[in-house]
C-alpha cells in the first residue's frame, strides 16, 4: 500500500491500536469518487450552464427525456445515487428530526464551534485553503453548511425529491469538481497528501458531524434518548452515502463512527498552517451570517464563540489551532444555564427574546443560504473560489 509521506508517522502509530482500521484509512486517502469524476469531466466539455441545466433536469425531474442524450456517465451516476441501498429505513428518521428540531440551537452551536473545527484539524483543510471556499467566502460557506444540515432533518428530506437528498447529492458533485480542477491546478502534492477531498477525509468528516456532534451536543446540554441518537446516525449515515463516500469507509453505527475519528485523528499529521487559518475564518464568519455588521459587536460575538470552541475542541487543539489566550473556563457551563433558563423563559414568556451572545450564536441556523433561484447547480470552473464563476 502506497503511504502519502504526510501520513507515514501517524500510520505507524494507529496501527498499534486499530491496525485494520487505519490501514482502511490510509488506503482510501488514495481514493476519490471516479463516478462523479468521470460525471464532472463529461459535463465540462458541455459548458458551464448548459452542464448546470443538464444536472437541475436530473435532480429536479429525473424521467425528463432530454437526459437519454445526455453522456453516459451521467446516467450512470443519477442512476446510482436514485437507488436507495438495502439498509436505508426511512421511517427509521423520525425520531432522530424530532430532536434535531428540540435541540436545533444547541446543534447549530456543536456544530460551528466544535465539528467543523475540528474537521480543519486534519490535511483536508488544504483544499479549503488552496481553493479560497472558506478563506474568502467563509459566511457563504457556513450558511451553506447550515442549510444542508438543517434539510437533511427536515420531515421528508432525504426522499427522492427533498432538498436534503438533493444537496447531499449536490455536495457529492462539487467535491468531484474540486477534486479535478485540484489535481490540474499544480499546487496539489498526492506524493505528500493523497487525493484531494479524498474518500479517507470524507469518511472522517461525516464520523465527526454524527457522532462526534452527539458528544459536543452532549456537552452543551441537549436531552436525547438512545433511539434518537441511533435516528440522528441514520440520518446522517443516509446522507454520507448520497455524498458519494463509499461504503467502506461510511460508519454503520455510532460506536464505528467514534473509532473511526480517534484512529483518522492518529493517522493525520500535526495541524498545518492551513488548519489555523481555516478555523479562524469559521469562528469569525459566525458574526457575519448572524448578521452583524459593527466591528465591536462582531469581535464580541467571536471572542464568545473561542470560548464556547476552547471548551468543546480541549485546551491542546485549541493550542494548536492558536486560539487567541482568552479562557474558556465556566464558558461551557455558563452556556447551559442560559440554554435550560431560555427553554423555561419561552414557556412562562412565549416571544420573549434574549439579545445575548448566546442568542445571537444559537439562532444562525435561521440564516443558512437560501438563493432566490433555489438550489444552485452550476459547477466551479476555477481552481480560486474568488476566480471561479459564482455557483
Amino acid at each position: 500500500m502506497h503511504i502519502p509521506t504526510d501520513y507515514s508517522a501517524g500510520y505507524e502509530e494507529a496501527r498499534k491500536i486499530a491496525p485494520e482500521m487505519a490501514s482502511n484509512y490510509i488506503a482510501h486517502m488514495l481514493i476519490g469518487d471516479p463516478v462523479a469524476e468521470a460525471m464532472t469531466t463529461d459535463l465540462a466539455e458541455l459548458g458551464r450552464i448548459k452542464s448546470g441545466q443538464l444536472i437541475r433536469t436530473a435532480m429536479e425531474n429525473p424521467g425528463d427525456e432530454a437526459l437519454r442524450d445526455a453522456p453516459a456517465s451521467v446516467r450512470t451516476f443519477f442512476e446510482e445515487v436514485d437507488t436507495a441501498p438495502d439498509w436505508v429505513d426511512y421511517s427509521a428518521f423520525a425520531p432522530g428530526v424530532r430532536m434535531f428540531h428540540r435541540n436545533s440551537g444547541v446543534i447549530l452551536a456543536a456544530f460551528v464551534a466544535g465539528v467543523l473545527i475540528e474537521g480543519f484539524t486534519t490535511n483536508i483543510a488544504k483544499s479549503f485553503f488552496i481553493t479560497g471556499r472558506v478563506r474568502d467566502q467563509g459566511a457563504r460557506r457556513l450558511g451553506q453548511n447550515n442549510r444542508h444540515m438543517m434539510e437533511i432533518f427536515l420531515p421528508g428530506g432525504l426522499y427522492r425529491h427533498g432538498d436534503g437528498w438533493k444537496l447531499s447529492v449536490r455536495i457529492r458533485i462539487i467535491h468531484a469538481r474540486v477534486r479535478y480542477l485540484l489535481n490540474n491546478s499544480g499546487e496539489w502534492n498526492t506524493e505528500e497528501w493523497g487525493a484531494p477531498m479524498s474518500a479517507a477525509h470524507l469518511g472522517y468528516a461525516i464520523s465527526a458531524f454524527s457522532a462526534r456532534l452527539l458528544k459536543h451536543m452532549k456537552t452543551l446540554g441537549a436531552a436525547y434518548n438512545d433511539v434518537e441518537r441511533e435516528s440522528f446516525m441514520a440520518v446522517w449515515r443516509y446522507s454520507g452515502h448520497l455524498m458519494g463516500i463509499p461504503k467502506t469507509i461510511l460508519f454503520r453505527n455510532e460506536e464505528e463512527a467514534l473509532k473511526q475519528y480517534d484512529i483518522g485523528l492518529i493517522c493525520e499529521p500535526d495541524a498545518p498552517t492551513e488548519s489555523v487559518v481555516m478555523a479562524h475564518s469559521l469562528v469569525n464568519s459566525a458574526p457575519l451570517i448572524a448578521g452583524m455588521t459593527a466591528p465591536p459587536e462582531r469581535q464580541k460575538l467571536a471572542r464568545y464563540v473561542y470560548k464556547i470552541s476552547r471548551g468543546l475542541i480541549g485546551q491542546e487543539t485549541a493550542r494548536r489551532l492558536m486560539y487567541p489566550p482568552h479562557s474558556s473556563l465556566g464558558a461551557v457551563p455558563w452556556f447551559r444555564f442560559q440554554q435550560r433558563y431560555g427553554n423555561i423563559l419561552g414557556k412562562l414568556l412565549p416571544g420573549t427574546s434574549q439579545n445575548s451572545n448566546f442568542t445571537k450564536f444559537t439562532s444562525l441556523l435561521e440564516t443558512s443560504v437560501f438563493d432566490k433561484e433555489g438550489i444552485r447547480y452550476q459547477l466551479p470552473d476555477h481552481v480560486y473560489a474568488e476566480e471561479s464563476s459564482k455557483w
